[in-house]
């Protein structure tokens, strides 16, 4: 498995949720929101991802339910995570989880969205448009949910230029 390529998944959980497949030798991304079919994420779809870019490692946002939620939203996230953890445990990729706190400061972002969608647009300035509209701030932290690990990890010896 050494000429395997490093894919790393990137996981912002959630109906405006995302993924990225991070390919740290390049610098390249690709992004997907999060295959949602009515109010419930879509496992099979969620799959295919996995099938299709072949990820080496995962990246899952750590989060909860915020206050103030509603009864059927916070379990349909929740619903949502659990599944997002056991999809990717069936395809067998080994998972990290991070709170927000801790990728958010590797990368001196606040709370605000449109900063991460800012820094996103900086590092991957090829995929752009897929981080231009305000509703794309999932796909922005997903891709830098993936380069935090790719950055930050004992993994990655020789690491990723910031």
């Amino acid at each position: 498995m050494a000429d395997a390529v490093t894919c790393i998944m990137g996981i912002d959980p959630g109906k405006g949720g995302a993924l990225a497949f991070y390919f740290p030798e390049h610098n390249r991304v690709a992004v997907e929101d999060m295959p949602i079919v009515g109010d419930r994420l879509e496992p099979h779809a969620l799959l295919a991802h996995i099938e299709q870019f072949r990820p080496t490692h995962a990246v899952v946002e750590l989060v909860g339910t915020r206050p103030k939620q509603g009864i059927r939203s916070a379990f349909n996230f929740g619903e949502g995570c659990g599944v997002i953890r056991g999809i990717i445990a069936a395809a067998r990729v080994p998972v990290v989880y991070v709170t927000p706190a801790v990728w958010k400061r590797h990368f001196r972002l606040s709370q605000d969205k449109n900063e991460s969608r800012r820094r996103a647009l900086e590092l991957f300035p090829t995929v752009s448009k897929h981080f231009a509209r305000v509703k794309d701030d999932g796909r922005a932290e997903a891709a830098l949910i993936a380069r935090w690990f790719a950055e930050t990890s004992p993994l990655f010896r020789t690491g990723v230029a910031a």
